[in-house]
């Protein structure tokens, strides 16, 4: 693929579920049966709470990506996963309404490896030309109790804004290889993937088909492997970094943290998370080799700019920081449907989902778009022909009035220990948007004893509730704090 040197990255961003499942509480329900994970029990590996997906992950790495820009320039929109929640329905689609993008953007999903993340912002930098193109990626694998990947994996997504202009990294080359190396597989409907042995894997896929590829990929673009400043692997491939690094003659300090302690591996979407990671430390003139493994591999040399200096770059730096510890481990096994517990007869309620009305109602349901009367300047949700506070009882005189990006307070709120939720208590309670507007919601990512009145709350894009009769998830805004709380999960 040729390169146009004024095409490149304009802005990123990275989402960190909040939880953080200590691997030592992993190990220890498990070490009776298998004993020899106890090397892998170090750190802790982000967790997806159970009302979060991928599809959830990647619109809050979007809207991190995206923050003040401005949304109607967005021309695509790409989702890379390999743990879609939907096979036949566009994922990426989902995304888009729930971002409040334009309908004639187009949108797709890419799939099918875990260098999917790379794969897709290659093609995302191929249509750059035509204005910005936003690229997203985001896992969450399953994983069966006692196995290396339980303890190695972790959920995340990230988000990269490319395309021309004032970009804070200019594409300098690009390199891709395909060969049917199958280290590992999950077949269509299985849960889980089956996996050869490590130390094959190690040597004939990271070694020598990552290292061919590296060497390759310098030569071609006639860079002296001594000048790459930071060199990002996916966290696969890290154990043998090193010696990828030295055998293609770069420097040793240029490797990249893989976040493997405190993140996990977050596969299709871990290539562009450590990418965002990176430039969280980057300065300008700096070259970042990024590398995505998966059946082959796809290279990206990327070199900073001056206008790194004016974004925002604390992504995945403060990601980190919100993180809380959770030791809670048949918890998660629960959430991720590994545990089947006695949920009682106030979870039988029928979940079903007329199409026709979410059709209808989408820009409220997907992207909480309210109303705002053009004669009273009353807001609310949802949006009606006919205002609430209108003494004239005029029809049809509301706007949409998007309220996901408005900050909120708490006007009520309640614990609820006798309703079923999959993480009890349910909270909730009323809301008030900065701006006028008022929702009943629920309430997340907070302690049930760190709900206040008045306190500060922010919209997040989360599953509502699925349908297993069916299999069809359904989604909704939910508010957490908008500074949230920080220490051990509950």
């Amino acid at each position: 693929m040729s390169v146009d040197p004024a095409i490149g990255i304009l802005a990123y961003g990275a989402y960190l579920p909040r939880l953080r499942l200590q691997r030592a509480s992993i190990y220890a329900c498990n070490s009776w049966f298998a004993p020899g994970l106890k090397g892998l029990a170090r750190g802790e590996r982000a967790i997806a709470n159970w009302d979060e997906d991928s599809v959830t992950m990647a619109v809050e790495a979007a809207r991190n990506c995206l923050g003040g820009l401005d949304r109607s320039q967005v021309r695509s929109l790409t989702l890379a996963s390999t743990t879609l929640p939907f096979a036949d329905r566009l994922n990426a689609g989902i995304v888009k309404e729930a971002l409040n993008l334009a309908d004639a953007v187009a949108a797709s999903d890419a799939t099918g490896s875990q260098r999917a993340g790379t794969s897709a912002l290659l093609q995302c930098l191929g249509a750059a030309a035509s204005g910005p193109h936003l690229c997203l990626a985001a896992d969450l694998r399953k994983a069966l109790p006692a196995s290396e990947a339980e303890l190695q994996q972790g959920d995340a997504a990230a988000a990269l804004l490319v395309g021309t202009g004032a970009v804070i990294a200019r594409v300098h080359g690009i390199h891709s290889m395909t060969v049917d190396f199958v280290d590992h597989y999950r077949a269509m409907g299985e849960r889980f993937d089956y996996w050869w042995e490590n130390r094959w894997i190690r040597d004939e896929g990271h070694i020598r088909l990552l290292g061919e590829g590296l060497r390759a990929a310098l030569q071609k673009w006639a860079v002296a492997a001594q000048s790459i400043d930071a060199l990002v692997l996916p966290a696969a491939v890290s154990a043998v970094g090193a010696q990828l690094a030295r055998h293609a003659g770069i420097r040793a300090e240029a490797l990249t943290d893989p976040l493997s302690a405190t993140v996990g591996d977050s596969g299709a979407a871990h290539p562009l998370l450590l990418l965002a990671a990176a430039l969280d430390q980057a300065q300008p003139g700096q070259k970042l080799l990024v590398a995505g493994f998966g059946q082959g591999c796809d290279l990206l040399l990327l070199e900073t700019t001056e206008a790194l200096l004016r974004h925002s770059r604390t992504q995945v730096t403060a990601a980190l920081a919100r993180g809380c510890a959770d030791t809670n481990y048949l918890r998660f096994l629960a959430h991720r449907g590994l545990l089947r517990l006695d949920k009682g007869m106030r979870a039988e309620q029928d979940q079903k989902q007329p199409g026709t009305t979410l059709y209808r109602h989408r820009k409220a349901v997907l992207g909480l778009i309210g109303g705002r009367c053009t004669h009273t300047g009353v807001v609310q949700f949802p949006r009606s022909d006919i205002g609430v506070d209108d003494p004239e009882r005029r029809v049809g005189t509301q706007e949409d009035y998007p309220l996901a990006e408005r900050r909120a307070r708490i006007v009520s709120y309640t614990a609820d220990n006798l309703t079923y939720s999959p993480a009890p208590p349910s909270c909730y309670g009323m809301i008030d948007f900065e701006g006028g507007g008022r929702l009943l919601t629920e309430f997340v990512d907070i302690e049930a004893d760190k709900l206040a009145v008045g306190r500060e709350m922010r919209m997040v894009f989360r599953i509502k509730a699925v349908d297993t009769l069916r299999d069809f998830t359904k989604y909704f805004w939910k508010a957490a704090p908008l500074n949230p709380p920080t220490g051990a999960g509950s």
